[in-house]
């Protein structure tokens, strides 16, 4: 199984874009193999409508490259998930987007989820996906930790802390009973979260995006699945 991870951002520096790769080898099986790339052009994160409006064609290019490369599925590496619908409508790979897999297993597991993003700016953007993906009634909340996503690595005890605080908050005044961190560049901090919570006596699920996407992305290649193209370009 061959999977195709596409960062819809340009990459600051060269070794982003092997970190993140290890980051995903490190969750999918031993036979899968996994490749990464990043824009040519675009936006250097993705914070509100517009920079997700600005990586769009850039995630296309990527995506329609990566079926002529025979991969077997494509990641989008960003809880915006921009162009996922997009894309469906021309490759017939599976495309998986880390917002929608997170949200959507979140949805299964609880009755009712929040998530917990970078950015304030960020939650009206998850708030309509949530709504478009048909999960909004179980949405309890989109919360922030007030980082933008360039400047989640500097400190990530501080992030880890924002991120129990604001998990705290929305178990207990949102009704929450599931945590979705609400961006990809939190990845590998759902454990020391759910410790966090769990110290606390709450103990929910915190899911980790990325993680989710990966194994839905595994799932439907291994079920022969993929997006209808009924509604398609042809």
């Amino acid at each position: 199984m061959k999977l195709k991870v596409i960062v819809p951002v340009v990459l600051q520096r060269k070794d982003f874009k092997e970190e993140i790769l290890k980051g995903y080898k490190s969750i999918s099986r031993s036979d899968v193999e996994m490749d990464i790339v990043s824009l040519d052009q675009g936006p250097e994160s993705i914070e509100s409508k517009y920079d997700e409006a600005l990586s769009q064609p850039g995630v296309l290019e990527k995506i329609q490259e990566a079926e002529k490369q025979s991969f077997d599925a494509c990641l989008i590496d960003c809880f915006g998930d921009p162009a996922l619908y997009a894309a469906r409508e021309v490759v017939h790979i599976p495309v998986v987007g880390a917002g929608q897999s997170g949200m959507f297993l979140a949805a299964m597991i609880g009755r009712r989820f929040s998530v917990i993003t970078v950015l304030d700016r960020i939650i009206p953007l998850i708030e309509d996906n949530a709504q478009v993906y048909g999960v909004s009634s179980k949405l309890a909340s989109v919360r922030s930790v007030d980082i933008p996503v360039l400047d989640l690595k500097k400190d990530r005890d501080l992030l880890i802390q924002r991120l129990i605080k604001q998990a705290e908050l929305a178990i207990k005044e949102d009704g929450a009973d599931v945590i979705v961190l609400g961006c990809t560049g939190m990845a590998g901090l759902a454990g020391a979260v759910k410790e966090g919570l769990y110290k606390k006596e709450l103990k929910v699920p915190v899911i980790d995006p990325v993680k989710a996407a990966v194994k839905f992305a595994e799932s439907l290649v291994d079920l022969g699945l993929s997006q209808s193209w009924r509604y398609a370009n042809p």
